[in-house]
């Protein structure tokens, strides 16, 4: 398998019991995945997108994180967002508007 230049981590907040009931969740993560993963493939950036358990800063939620750059992003709620982080990937930078860390 290649390696993928991004990969692209949802939140969806499953839990131990595997029950989707976090922040991330309930703040519409799983509506964006399929966003995301259409928007990066129609903008030919080579990027694996996954989901996954609770990633413990549920007052920031939804949150993705995109690695290899370690960037943790917060309030992720819109395709609009997801935009702005995508194009800021694109142009080799973190969005810093909705950066909680890197």
């Amino acid at each position: 398998m290649k390696k993928p230049a991004y990969h692209i981590l949802v939140c969806n907040s499953f839990r131990m019991a595997g029950d989707a009931q976090g922040a991330c969740n309930k703040k519409g993560a799983p509506n964006l995945l399929q966003y995301i993963m259409e928007e990066t493939s129609d903008r030919g950036l080579d990027v694996a997108v996954s989901t996954t358990g609770c990633l413990n800063v549920c007052s920031q939620g939804p949150v993705i994180v995109i690695h290899p750059n370690n960037y943790w992003y917060g309030g992720v709620e819109t395709e609009d967002a997801i935009d702005e982080i995508l194009d800021a990937l694109e142009e080799g930078e973190a969005c810093e508007k909705y950066l909680i860390s890197e």
